[in-house]
């Protein structure tokens, strides 16, 4: 007889199925949320797209549409490397201070220092890669908190943007063709999409591939779940750790090449909300804040979500501060799902 283990016996198959149709319908919806974790941001942004639609038909018009995404693009990118670092219970504050260090200095080499834009390209990137491992080493060899590491690092990061550059932007104009090619833009029916989104959404599939399919995958989220654990199993938790954050990094450099083309200017006032979007963005697409559980596919919806909602509430004629109050209420019941789902009971 086939049989599953449960509460440490063995039960049969008609026992668990048995003890699968005896849960409350809550019950079972909470054991769904908790092994499908995208399946909540997907109904809130149908219902999102739905509610809106009505508001105000001009909400679902391509051009719109194209918008929405194209405004996503950067918040979506740096939700990718804040997701790991989630995924490890962490936290990176410091995301969009990375982001501006790589994006001002790829710029500021290239426009005044005569660097070719490829290898600009690369000085910048490798710069936002450098930035995430300090991160992943503060972290694993001090053994210092996320929070108060990266917390330190944001000031680090945007004081050496900031000297570097002079507090001056870098037009386009004044930069290599190569560092604006993600601004770059197509039609795909009467959707317009930009090379930077296509670069964004390249990245999530590969993500996305990693966690999903490789053992480096797996043990994110075993550390995640439980770093002692994962250790005493022979996962080298530091190690992951290290990757965690030194790949968020490569991301974040990545995302600065991609918000020049997205601004067409490189500014270190560019993306001042980046940390707190990026964490909105992982929250509402259901990645649990304590580790263990989630995934890019919901981070990558719940962007869409906080876009949605801004330029939904936007063309509804809502005042601004309304939009921020709305969104907050999103993240606070997003947590309370959350919490409520990691009490479910095999």
């Amino acid at each position: 007889m086939t049989t599953v283990v449960s509460g440490g016996r063995k039960q049969s198959a008609a026992e668990a199925e048995l003890s699968r149709r005896s849960q409350s319908p809550a019950q079972r919806l909470q054991h769904l949320l908790h092994a499908n974790p995208a399946i909540s941001p997907a109904l809130i942004l149908v219902v999102t797209v739905i509610v809106f639609s009505i508001i105000n038909p001009r909400f679902f018009t391509a051009n719109a549409q194209s918008t929405l995404v194209q405004q996503s693009a950067i918040v979506m990118a740096l939700a990718i490397g804040q997701t790991l670092i989630i995924l490890t219970a962490g936290i990176d504050l410091s995301v969009g201070a990375i982001t501006i260090l790589a994006m001002m200095v790829m710029a500021t080499v290239a426009s005044k220092n005569g660097v070719p834009g490829p290898l600009a390209l690369l000085i910048g990137v490798a710069l936002g890669t450098a930035a995430g491992y300090l991160n992943g080493l503060l972290v694993t060899r001090l053994n210092l908190p996320p929070f108060i590491v990266t917390l330190g690092t944001l000031s680090i990061f945007t004081g050496l943007a900031l000297l570097y550059s002079g507090g001056a932007s870098v037009n386009a104009d004044q930069m290599p063709p190569v560092l604006n090619w993600a601004g770059n833009s197509f039609k795909i029916g009467g959707f317009t999409i930009t090379t930077g989104v296509i670069i964004v959404l390249v990245m999530y599939a590969v993500v996305g591939f990693a966690l999903s399919q490789t053992a480096w995958g797996r043990h994110i989220y075993a550390v995640g779940d439980d770093a002692e654990s994962a250790r005493l199993s022979g996962i080298a938790s530091k190690r992951v750790l290290l990757s965690v954050y030194t790949v968020a990094g490569l991301i974040f450099g990545i995302a600065a090449w991609c918000q020049i083309g997205r601004a067409s200017v490189a500014s270190p006032n560019g993306i001042v909300d980046a940390n707190l979007n990026s964490i909105t963005a992982v929250v509402i697409g259901g990645t649990s804040l304590f580790g263990g559980r989630g995934g890019v596919l919901g981070t990558l919806l719940g962007a869409l979500i906080v876009q949605a909602f801004q330029t939904g509430l936007s063309l509804a004629g809502v005042d601004p501060n309304y939009r921020l109050i709305a969104v907050g209420i999103l993240v606070i019941v997003a947590v309370s799902v959350d919490q409520w789902i990691r009490k479910v009971k095999s």
